[in-house]
């Protein structure tokens, strides 16, 4: 996949690169942003000049991992990240961390719908699938404005500094968006189990 560029009215959205690194850097210090992902805790230096130059790259490159700078307006300030991972089967998922200052204004919410369409009408996506630990309320409120379906709770599916945590799990489907999925789907009848 070649690396792609998405708007929205308000925001820019762009893999990130090697001028990124300074804000991604001065971003991944908010304890928060170290507590609720998945990034380095201490966050320093080489771990940014990593993602931007290395991680990101390759991922576009071997087309496993998109991963967009969220900046307001072309040229803006970094408002977030946001990253969608192949996982299987037409799976993809989907996570982000929003800078403190640019919280709580939709950004977030606004880039999600946005990589979500993307995601499914230029990727192919079947399913986009959200987790986060249990008790990250930012993100699950995030998700499900963005239209994500709560599906459960995975129990032991976290690993943060050597302990497993419980795991809330979303997903949101082509046709909850509106649109056509890439393959017909049979939802379960009477529950399942």
């Amino acid at each position: 996949m070649e690396p792609t560029t998405l708007s929205t009215e308000r925001l820019d959205m762009r893999p990130f690169g090697p001028p990124d690194e300074d804000e991604v850097h001065a971003a991944a210090q908010d304890p928060g942003i170290q507590r609720w992902t998945t990034v380095p805790s201490p966050y320093e230096r080489s771990h940014a000049r990593a993602f931007v130059s290395e991680a990101v790259p390759g991922g576009w490159r071997d087309d496993t991992a998109y991963s967009f700078a969220v900046r307001l307006g072309p040229g803006g300030p970094l408002v977030a990240a946001l990253g969608v991972h192949r996982r299987d089967a037409g799976a993809f998922e989907i996570g982000y961390w929003t800078v403190r200052e640019h919280r709580g204004q939709g950004y977030m919410t606004e880039a999600v719908e946005a990589v979500a369409r993307w995601a499914f009408t230029e990727l192919g996506a079947v399913r986009l699938e959200w987790r986060a630990e249990v008790g990250n309320t930012g993100s699950r409120a995030v998700a499900e404005k963005a239209g994500f379906r709560m599906e459960g709770l995975l129990r032991a599916a976290v690993l943060r500094n050597g302990t497993v945590r419980d795991s809330w799990v979303g997903g949101l489907l082509p046709s909850d968006l509106g649109l056509t999925p890439a393959l017909a789907y049979l939802p379960a009848v009477g529950g399942g189990l």
